[in-house]
């Protein structure tokens, strides 16, 4: 019996290309993820976490512990969802829920306290109103997207997505480390925006449209992004009287 669909040179690769895309996508930009973040903090991990020549607060290293969590909790629901374990996907959501919800103040006041370091100690000025910005808009990103990630939880195209993008955003501090050969100075969120491109370009080639969600998270990022290195690089007066008033 003849087949009534012809075979076209490549296509058989571009079919298995987007099956695998379209099933393990988010599982294989989880390792993906977590791979950057290993990379990104082993350049600075042992110089100013495991043996630094000035002790750092002790609420870093509880910061350092919750974040790490955050990547390997992104891998197992990954996992679980990619071998169908939906059940317990959705219990062990309430823990992400948790940890979010921990994260977000942590992370602000782990700025806040290092931006304090780094002026105080260090007597880094500008570096300190630099780690300020940074930490208070990447904490403002993740809200941004987690909360209605969470909100969205019965509604899986929303929900894995916005999740997707959250995660995202955390690696900022992870490119920010990378060595200047791969990011300008400034420049470390542009491979942020890459990762979330690539869900974007995940879901042109599966459904061939991009979802709205990238559609309007991503322009949305690169807004505030662009405001942060605008106001870093050329000392924007209002933000240096806001920083000097909450660093002190």
């Amino acid at each position: 019996m003849v087949t009534a669909f012809p075979i076209r040179a490549g296509g058989a690769r571009r079919s298995f290309a987007v099956r695998f895309l379209e099933k393990y996508f988010y599982f294989s930009m989880s390792l993906i993820i977590a791979a950057i973040v290993i990379y990104g903090f082993s350049h600075t991990l042992g110089a100013k976490l495991l043996h630094p020549k000035v002790p750092r607060p002790l609420l870093l290293y509880f910061h350092a512990a919750c974040f790490s969590l955050w990547p390997l909790f992104f891998i197992l629901q990954s996992a679980l969802v990619r071998t169908r374990n939906v059940r317990l996907h959705k219990l062990t959501g309430w823990f992400g829920a948790a940890l979010a919800g921990v994260m977000v103040p942590l992370g602000c006041t782990v700025g806040i306290v290092m931006a304090r370091f780094d002026l105080r100690v260090l007597h880094q000025q500008q570096h300190s109103e630099y780690v300020l910005i940074v930490s208070l808009h990447d904490m403002l990103a993740f809200t941004a997207t987690i909360l209605p990630a969470i909100l969205l939880r019965r509604k899986p195209e929303l929900h894995r997505r916005f999740v997707y993008i959250a995660t995202c955003t955390l690696t900022a501090a992870a490119f920010g480390r990378f060595p200047t050969d791969f990011f300008p100075p400034l420049y470390f969120y542009w491979g942020v925006d890459a990762l979330i491109l690539l869900g974007a370009l995940r879901d042109l080639a599966v459904t061939r449209r991009i979802h709205k969600i990238y559609l309007f998270a991503l322009p949305l990022l690169f807004a505030a992004q662009s405001a942060v290195w605008a106001m870093a690089d050329n000392h924007w007066p209002p933000w240096e009287r806001f920083a000097h008033a909450v660093i002190g």
